[in-house]
């Protein structure tokens, strides 16, 4: 694990957003509440967010993929596999890039390197962002239960999500930011690790609760360290 990606800074953070869809739009929404700027993008263009914006109010930003990628201290990835080509790597480097996408054949197409194992989705993210640093994050818990579990700092009822990742400072200020927003952290190990909590894996959603659910459970630490460690290649 190697080290060099920016420790976060105390205070306000500006999160840069590439896809503000149901992940994307609850992870600002918490920045938000925890007091950071967010600054979204997506696909379709800075114009088709302003319903977003006003709903987010002062701290929020509508941007193109490419002002988010630059003006964000943390930014965001959610999007489809598919697309991660159309991610722009220079304004990412030596940031930290959180993926919270998932691999779905039936939308996303079939990719040889997934499918053989020989890279895991972050992987080939990370493939694209030679000179960022990605963390694996969100992609295991449903969006309606990652709006209604967060909690404050030292809550005993908190619940903790799986980071994976090859930088070491990286992780650290993605674990110092889902604090801020409500959550603790498990390391998940690396890239190459992080199909422990893909889909179909036993930390994939289930320790949330099941999607029927409109507020979850509470899952803890040892909760997921229990899931990921029940994981099976598939």
């Amino acid at each position: 694990m190697t080290r060099g990606g920016p420790e976060l800074a105390p205070g306000m953070t500006t999160i840069g957003f590439i896809g503000s869809g149901m992940i994307g739009g609850t992870v600002a929404r918490l920045s938000v509440a925890a007091g950071h700027r967010v600054v979204l993008s997506n696909s379709r263009g800075p114009e088709t967010l302003q319903d977003l914006v006003a709903e987010l109010g002062p701290l929020a930003t509508a941007a193109t993929v490419g002002q988010a990628a630059e003006a964000g201290d943390l930014v965001v990835v959610s999007i489809p596999v598919k697309a991660i080509g159309d991610v722009p790597a220079k304004p990412l480097a030596g940031k930290p890039v959180l993926d919270t996408g998932n691999y779905y054949p039936q939308r996303d197409g079939r990719i040889e390197v997934i499918d053989t194992g020989a890279l895991t989705s972050s992987s080939l993210l990370q493939r694209y962002l030679p000179d960022a640093h990605v963390v694996k994050v969100f992609n295991n818990i449903y969006y309606r239960h990652l709006a209604s579990l967060t909690r404050p700092s030292g809550a005993p009822d908190r619940t903790s999500l799986p980071i994976a990742g090859d930088d070491a400072a990286a992780k650290a200020a993605v674990t110092a930011y889902l604090d801020s927003i409500g959550y603790d952290t498990v390391d998940a190990g690396t890239l190459a690790d992080s199909w422990h909590q893909e889909p179909g894996s036993p930390v994939y959603g289930a320790p949330y609760g099941p999607f029927s659910s409109e507020t979850g459970r509470r899952a803890s630490a040892e909760t997921i360290r229990t899931a990921l460690a029940a994981a099976r290649r598939p």
